[in-house]
């Protein structure tokens, strides 16, 4: 069922931009009833949904006749949670939270749209500057993994392993302990 109106939610606003996108010299003193409300949950700000930001601040989506307002979720299960409740309209997050529920066997699940991001918005820091960095450095080490199932923690899991290192908690024996217990 969400599936349905989800869809249909995404082609109502896809002809309905492009309708607006066509009209000549769109009016920016568009009145609140003709203004398309939609509420945006993001995972995190993020410096990689710069463009969006823009938009929003230099009045883009007002021209459009799209009034967007952007909250802050705190995590994709959480985005995900807004998301089929009904408190947001979008979700932006990793694909990881659609395929938990997606592989419930839920019926109503979310439908994705890729690539939002081309890239993962993680850095890894240390508290000293190291300006000769080797992955080896981390054998014996604890890192700071975000939430567990996350991807950006996976991806620094994959990451690790790409580079030879071997993931446990057993500091001792050089193994990286990635933590996922601290957000």
């Amino acid at each position: 069922m969400f599936k349905k109106i989800s869809t249909l939610l995404a082609v109502a606003t896809s002809l309905a931009l492009g309708v607006t996108g066509c009209t000549k010299g769109a009016s920016s003193d568009a009145t609140d009833k003709d203004m398309t409300k939609l509420t945006v949950g993001e995972v995190t700000h993020s410096i990689f949904y710069a463009p969006q930001y823009a938009a929003i601040t230099q009045g883009f989506f007002d021209e459009e006749g799209i009034e967007i307002d952007l909250i802050n979720t705190q995590g994709a299960d959480k985005t995900m949670a807004a998301l089929l409740s009904g408190e947001v309209d979008i979700g932006l997050m990793g694909p990881e939270a659609s395929i938990y529920v997606y592989n419930k066997g839920n019926d109503n699940y979310a439908v994705n749209f890729a690539q939002l991001t081309q890239k993962d918005g993680s850095f890894l820091v240390s508290r000293e500057k190291n300006d000769n960095f080797s992955f080896d450095q981390l054998k014996g080490k604890e890192v700071l993994g975000g939430r567990k199932g996350g991807v950006p923690e996976m991806t620094l899991e994959y990451v690790l392993k790409k580079n030879n290192l071997t993931l446990g908690t057993n500091t001792k024996s050089g193994e990286v302990n990635v933590r996922t217990d601290v957000q």
